[in-house]
């Protein structure tokens, strides 16, 4: 072995020296990098939004926050998302950050998918043309059934009517962004025949109602006949009971419904002699489909009818009813309250 010369000493002591010098100096940058991962976030202000799109990688997201000033060094999130075996799961949608939250609480954060969350509110009465309206017109909703038909609409939601008139149930419903009109549709479609089969499922005894769907016709016109909780129950009671001696239904809320937009505002006596197939006063039964969303109240009346006498009632000018039992008490009432 040949004896190391004064220059190959002098260049491993030197190597030796700067690796002394260069590995601090690295641990020290390695230890400062992971440490601004658990650093708060500093953020212009509390509605920061960051939106992660669909199919992006782990690589686009990291760049992204680099991008946007969220994090320092994209290398560092991606070394920590593959450390936490979290490289497949960052879930796409908008996420909402606070001047509290570290990088890696943001990357649990999407890995969770806390996606921000909006809403919007169907409301018992509502036509569908007015629940779908209300859907085009909430921020971030996608758009897919405008141009098309109602049947080509129910056909699309998988309806068993061709109408899709009542078939939704009304209530708040929460959504990420991008969420289509149709999922939207879809759910307010399930919660109803959820909702609509339990309560057809323990209904009360015989009634002159051959299906569900027919419990929710009826549902519907008592949901437009009345706001007040209490009278529901002798509202379809009425209904019930002029079904049940084929009696016409004769209530205002259909007629209304079909002239549609003809409608002006107070019925005229030319509208109860108009023949549609809404038309209560002229028809015997049930409308053809419901007029309305009908509530969760109003569904569970239509199955559960209060017993009574009662075959009449009209509007007191408050909010609620005064029912009668015979033709000549109803008209005393209608003297009273509407003349």
């Amino acid at each position: 072995m040949m004896p190391l010369t004064t220059l190959g000493k002098s260049t491993i002591r030197n190597t030796l020296l700067i690796f002394s010098v260069l590995i601090p100096l690295l641990c020290i940058y390695l230890f400062l990098s992971f440490r601004t991962l658990y650093i708060p976030i500093e953020v212009l202000n509390t509605d920061t939004m960051f939106e992660i799109s669909a199919g992006s990688s782990l690589a686009k997201v990291s760049n992204d926050l680099t991008n946007a000033g969220l994090i320092e060094d994209s290398v560092f999130f991606i070394l920590l998302a593959k450390w936490r075996n979290a490289e497949n799961s960052i879930q796409a949608g908008e996420y909402s950050l606070d001047g509290n939250i570290t990088p890696a609480q943001l990357l649990r954060k999407f890995v969770a998918g806390e996606t921000l969350q909006y809403r919007l509110t169907l409301v018992e009465g509502w036509t569908f043309d007015q629940a779908l309206n209300e859907i085009w017109l909430s921020e971030k909703v996608n758009i897919e059934l405008t141009g098309l038909s109602k049947s080509e609409i129910s056909v699309s939601l998988n309806l068993e009517t061709e109408n899709p008139e009542g078939m939704f149930f009304p209530d708040t419903y929460f959504y990420t962004a991008g969420t289509s009109d149709r999922e939207i549709l879809l759910r307010a479609k399930e919660n109803l025949e959820n909702i609509l089969a339990d309560a057809w499922g323990n209904r009360l005894g015989a009634l002159p109602l051959e299906s569900s769907y027919e419990a929710l016709i009826l549902a519907s016109i008592i949901e437009k006949e009345s706001s007040v909780e209490s009278e529901r129950g002798h509202i379809s009671g009425v209904f019930v009971r002029r079904l049940e001696q084929g009696m016409r239904l004769q209530s205002d809320p259909t007629v209304i419904y079909g002239l549609g937009p003809d409608f002006d505002g107070s019925i005229k006596s030319k509208d109860l002699r108009n023949e549609t197939a809404y038309n209560t006063y002229r028809i015997k039964g049930l409308p053809p489909t419901p007029i309305a969303l009908a509530g969760i109240e109003s569904i569970e009346a239509s199955v559960n009818p209060l017993p009574s006498n009662y075959l009449y009632f009209v509007a007191t000018g408050d909010g609620g009813h005064k029912f009668s039992s015979s033709l000549e008490e109803h008209n005393a009432a209608v003297n009273e309250y509407q003349r």
